[in-house]
């Protein structure tokens, strides 16, 4: 089994192309800002505050008109 000549410049063409439009890909995503995990670094707070944001009362309500079902 060979491959013609025009089949091998085909199958080039197509490697270079997904080549080509992965380097596209990575060139237009690097523009993104991506999320930070963990504690962010710049936004240290002391106890005090911690403990402050603790004390409030949550917003969330128990829905218990509602049917079940």
């Amino acid at each position: 089994m060979s491959l013609e000549g025009y089949e091998v410049w085909l199958i080039i063409i197509l490697v270079l192309g997904v080549i080509a439009s992965n380097i596209a890909v990575l060139k237009y995503s690097a523009k993104f800002k991506m999320p930070q995990f963990g504690d962010p670094k710049d936004n240290k707070a002391t106890p005090d505050q911690n403990n402050a944001d603790t004390d409030k009362p949550s917003d969330t309500k128990d829905d218990d008109s509602k049917p079940n079902g």
